[in-house]
């Protein structure tokens, strides 16, 4: 079954398949296998997780009794050498990085290309419904619907593909560049602070009309043309020859001229003759858009953005080395250093990696006992598959193995979490194990009505 919205967007059809009894039996034996795996991993991440966040917790803290204030950064002060300092200057550098496919050169940090592609995408979503003698039917439903990608996407795995194939007009690669020398007052910054530095603005295209020619060229597959001169007085020009762009990183075979309107629209450079005004190239700003009309997209259509990072105050806690800097290493071996844009107090930064540590701590938490859950619920889910020759049966018993299992998984995570302690904090450790025996009795409650 096909359906399809008024706006063509979105397309849907379902697929209705079925399994035997033996099929869902072999299926549940296989799953105590992988589930034996994930209790397994669950166990391991929760352990080393609380092991983790203490061993950060102290090294943040002795951190913050051994930093000390850099007042001033306009000279390398030998006096500060092998201390941890908390600074905040300028960010700056003299570097002029540049894109040669699409004109840029900007004096700036950072300058990144952010390529995306106008594609089809599957996704798929499925409901199951038990039937008498143990079999199951699932309806499988795919949607599909047409977005921006960071990607192409291959067609070629979709279940209806005749209707959904992606192409591409060109495959330009995503790029980011960093200044090879930021400089922090007298100092300068190691690789892994000048890619902390944020705050992306447009980094404006400025291609020649000779340049967008010849992207129309290999977009539309035909031979460049003898390279007319480039007027060099326009300091933001570069020329773009045929060692400069690559054309056989393009694929001009899924261009298809026949779907596309030639109508061209306000950004297309307005000196370029009316007869040889590109139809598939559009510039707007710091973006540069490969196809027919950038309001009305069409599969294969190719979008790049182009930003910049300037010159920003910023905040460093780090240790020094010399006209440079560097990760300070506590006495448990861990590693830090801090960074912040704009100007922030050294408090402020230390309260920030203690939420940030403690932050990190609850997800893994959080990860490894849904593992633990989801892995007992494997290993057991023979039981209920045993019973589904009557579905009513099957998900009454279904039911009691999700509660055994859900509060197993909690006793046993949280069994877990209060070893880790015992290695590090007793005292804390110990309302843990009184949180895990109030767990187990809940437990053994449970069952005793389930069985009754």
């Amino acid at each position: 079954m096909t359906t399809k919205n008024q706006g063509d967007e979105t397309m849907t059809h379902s697929k209705t398949t079925t399994s035997s009894y033996g099929d869902r039996l072999s299926n549940s034996l296989k799953g105590i296998a992988v589930g034996a795996v994930l209790f397994v991993l669950g166990t391991v991440l929760l352990f080393w997780n609380e092991g983790n966040y203490i061993k950060t917790y102290k090294a943040i803290k002795e951190a913050e009794s051994a930093a000390v204030s850099m007042e001033n950064v306009t000279s390398v002060d030998p006096a500060y050498e092998g201390k941890l300092v908390h600074a905040s200057a300028l960010a700056t550098t003299q570097d002029i990085l540049s894109d040669d496919l699409f004109g840029v050169n900007e004096n700036a940090i950072k300058l990144s290309r952010k390529v995306e592609y106008y594609q089809w995408h599957e996704n798929t979503s499925t409901k199951t419904r038990d039937k008498i003698g143990g079999g199951q039917e699932t309806v499988t439903t795919y949607t599909y619907e047409k977005q921006w990608s960071a990607k192409p996407i291959s067609s070629g795995a979709f279940d209806e593909e005749a209707e959904h194939k992606n192409t591409i007009l060109a495959t330009v690669d995503d790029q980011k560049q960093i200044a090879e020398t930021v400089t922090f007052g007298a100092y300068t910054l190691p690789d892994f602070i000048k890619s902390s530095i944020s705050g992306e603005v447009a980094a404006e295209v400025q291609l020649t009309d000779e340049e967008i020619r010849q992207w129309e060229n290999v977009l539309t597959g035909k031979p460049q043309t003898e390279e007319k001169p480039v007027d060099t007085t326009t300091p933001s020009a570069t020329t773009l020859d045929t060692t400069t762009l690559d054309t056989t990183s393009f694929d001009a075979v899924s261009f298809d001229t026949t779907s596309m309107d030639v109508t061209p629209v306000e950004t297309t450079p307005a000196n370029v003759p009316q007869e040889k005004r590109p139809e598939h190239i559009h510039i707007t700003g710091n973006v540069v858009y490969f196809g027919t009309s950038p309001t009305v997209p069409q599969i294969g259509d190719v979008r790049i953005t182009l930003t910049k990072v300037l010159p920003a105050e910023i905040s460093i806690i780090a240790k020094v080395n010399g006209s440079t800097f560097g990760q300070y290493t506590a006495k448990n071996g861990k590693t830090f250093s801090s960074f912040r844009m704009g100007v922030v107090s050294a408090d402020k930064m230390f309260q920030g990696e203690h939420s940030a540590n403690t932050m990190f701590m609850w997800i893994l938490r959080i990860i490894g006992i849904i593992l633990v859950v989801m892995s007992l619920k494997m290993m057991f889910s023979i039981l209920p598959s045993l019973f589904k020759v009557l579905p009513f049966l099957g998900n009454l018993v279904g039911a009691g193995v999700g509660l055994f299992c859900f509060l197993g998984g909690m006793a046993w995570s949280l069994l877990v979490i209060a070893v880790a302690w015992l290695f590090y904090r007793p005292l804390i450790a110990i309302v843990l194990l009184l949180l895990v025996a109030a767990a187990i009795y809940g437990l053994m409650q449970a069952t005793k009505k389930q069985k009754a």
